[in-house]
């Protein structure tokens, strides 16, 4: 796991090596272990490593191939290098990486390539004879990489931080951007906050010859259709999905540094835990982050686990004091704004405070095997979406009826997707992730005229039909919240400690197989009932136990001991030219009123808005 960068200019190289140090240097803490600078004609490459697979200085990076024309600087871990590499008879391997795995895989495909890759990557190279920079990103988008260019050159980093500390790319603030950003925490790929800096999208490629750039699509969650007759018999599914995800984690445990697992007690992480120690033979090291507040901890879950199988389980007690005192640094390592990446800032730190450099995540099980609310909410609303065609002043009619009655978040998004012409998927979807609504978007800002809304636009671009129901609410959620939240929070908070994360459910071959799965044997009684049958170890306490996420006490500390750094922060952005700043401020006064219809969420949401603005010296 690393931070790459480098800048490649159209005409001639004009002293960037200065730059690209400058670049590396705003990412040391992703690669603590070595830094490296290439420079080659048109082209200037960084690296900062943190060695998981291969040790030695051999495999430090920018690293070329025999022949010096091919030049890489990766980020990332491709599981099956191993076996490629025997499938590449004719190049001489120099080292043991993964790394020299790809270049050789590139002399011989090109950029076809990536079609043989499993992992998580991002990655660029350069060929020296033909004078091209070829860069990729992985299928699920597990590793970022950002970008920007001109008329004069194209920079591109593994953060946000990086191409800002060269110098080249303007501060300014997308005002698109912050309205997306309001509606979903986050800005969607290929957009960022900054105004000109862009992210490569996920299973995408870029070639630069010259000045021409061509970008290309290698993967889609949705391109990836399975004969349905293979889908008749539950028993044979269970044990394909089985096989599917003891190997997924298998090969993720391939490690030349001491490594471990997240443990909630959740049904992800328990799955992820239980194989891992079926398949090792040594004892596996578990973490668990504990509150004193009681309904937040969900220690006796992962302690069940951990006694069931035998881990080296450590319980990590936070207290308010705990939060606050790591809370400035969460913040700072920030390379975008968040609503919860703090969580994982924090879980990551002390995980890797106990000498673990690399541990096994459950993120993804939700999204794969359909574990949220959100699964059975839309798939009720598919149901009944006949009666989208009431007369409108009837739908309404019940909106402001549920509103009044049953004040609170969930209740307006009903009333919302009641108002709607149709209650197809995306339709209802953008609805169920929003944060603040549009008619609170135009309280809240100046200008009324909202943009598009990027959930909308990303589901119009998606091939649902052919899927089943709930492939397609995984799809969603994958396009959406998944990319560009969790898999963001989970590179950016954990590379801030320098720590590694594995996401074993997210292997492309498992997701595939799932993906075609018909929902009657995904989700025949139960969320997750396929993932828990297939397994068949995890205890009845740890299914049936309510669903609570990985979460802070952030109600409770936001009005009590973050309240006034969050105060200070919410004065600070009310003033900000695009904010109306009666509204600003009467959304935080809802809130500390303990009015239901402004969760925490929203709060932190501005709160971490306007921190980074202020951090990274960013302007409207």
């Amino acid at each position: 796991m690393c931070g790459i960068s480098g800048i490649y200019h159209f005409q001639k190289t004009q002293n960037s090596a200065e730059l690209v140090k400058k670049m590396n240097a705003a990412m040391a803490h992703r690669g603590p272990d070595n830094d490296g600078i290439f420079e080659n004609d048109k082209i200037v490459l960084g690296h900062r490593r943190l060695s998981i697979i291969d040790l030695s200085k051999e495999a430090n990076q920018p690293m070329s191939d025999n022949s010096e024309r091919y030049t890489i600087v990766f980020n990332g871990e491709i599981y099956n290098f191993q076996s490629l590499k025997n499938q590449l008879p004719n190049y001489r391997f120099k080292t043991h990486s993964d790394s020299e795995v790809i270049l050789a895989l590139y002399m011989e495909y090109g950029s076809k390539c990536v079609d043989y890759l499993d992992g998580m990557f991002a990655f660029a190279v350069w060929d020296k004879s033909e004078q091209t920079l070829f860069l990729v990103r992985d299928r699920f988008g597990k590793k970022p990489l950002y970008y920007h260019f001109n008329g004069e050159h194209f920079i591109f980093a593994s953060e946000i931080r990086a191409l800002l500390a060269s110098g080249l790319v303007s501060r300014k603030i997308s005002k698109a951007a912050v309205i997306d950003f309001l509606r979903y925490q986050t800005v969607h790929a290929p957009n960022t906050l900054v105004e000109d800096i862009k992210m490569l999208m996920p299973g995408h490629t870029i070639m630069i010859k010259g000045a021409k750039i061509e970008f290309n699509k290698y993967w889609s969650v949705d391109k990836v259709k399975i004969d349905i007759s293979r889908y008749t018999d539950l028993k044979n599914i269970q044990k394909n999905v089985k096989e599917l995800l003891y190997a997924s984690v298998e090969k993720r445990m391939l490690s030349d540094v001491p490594f471990g697992a997240f443990l909630s007690g959740g049904i992800d992480s328990s799955a992820v835990v239980g194989i891992m120690s079926q398949i090792s033979n040594h004892k596996i090291r578990t973490f668990s982050v504990t509150f004193n507040e009681e309904k937040y901890s969900e220690a006796r879950f992962a302690r069940q686990i951990a006694q069931q199988f035998n881990t080296e389980h450590t319980e990590i007690k936070l207290t308010p004091d705990d939060f606050l005192t790591l809370l400035p640094e969460a913040m700072q390592a920030m390379d975008r704004p968040c609503g919860d990446g703090a969580n994982t800032y924090v879980v990551s730190k002390v995980t890797k405070d106990k000498g673990v450099t690399m541990a096994l995540s459950g993120l993804g099980g939700d999204e794969i095997f359909a574990g949220y609310d959100v699964f059975k909410r839309l798939t009720q609303s598919e149901k009944y979406k006949s009666l989208s065609k009431m007369p409108r002043f009837v739908k309404k009619g019940f909106a402001n009826g549920l509103t009044r009655f049953k004040p609170g978040i969930g209740s307006r998004k009903i009333a919302e997707i009641l108002k709607l012409n149709s209650w197809n998927l995306p339709d209802t979807y953008p609805v169920s992730r929003l944060i603040f609504m549009d008619f609170e978007l135009n309280k809240l800002l100046k200008n009324n005229e909202l943009t598009n809304n990027s959930n909308t636009m990303i589901l119009s671009e998606l091939d649902l039909d052919s899927f089943p129901f709930l492939s397609q609410i995984s799809f969603a959620e994958i396009s959406t919240y998944m990319q560009n939240v969790l898999l963001l929070d989970a590179d950016q908070m954990s590379m801030a400690s320098s720590l590694e994360i594995r996401v074993p459910f997210l292997d492309y071959q498992l997701a595939e197989y799932v993906f075609n799965v018909p929902d009657k044997f995904k989700y025949p009684t139960s969320p997750k009932k396929l993932l828990v049958d297939s397994l068949g170890f995890l205890p009845d306490e740890i299914v049936n136990r309510p669903k609570m996420g990985f979460s802070f006490p952030w109600e409770q500390w936001i009005r009590n001991e973050l309240y006034e750094f969050c105060d200070s922060q919410i004065q600070e952005l009310s003033k900000q030219a695009i904010f109306n700043s009666n509204e600003i401020l009467a959304v935080w006064k809802r809130f500390l009123a303990h009015d239901k219809s402004v969760n925490w969420a929203r709060i932190w949401l501005l709160v971490s808005l306007q921190h980074y603005i202020s951090f990274n010296k960013l302007e409207f």
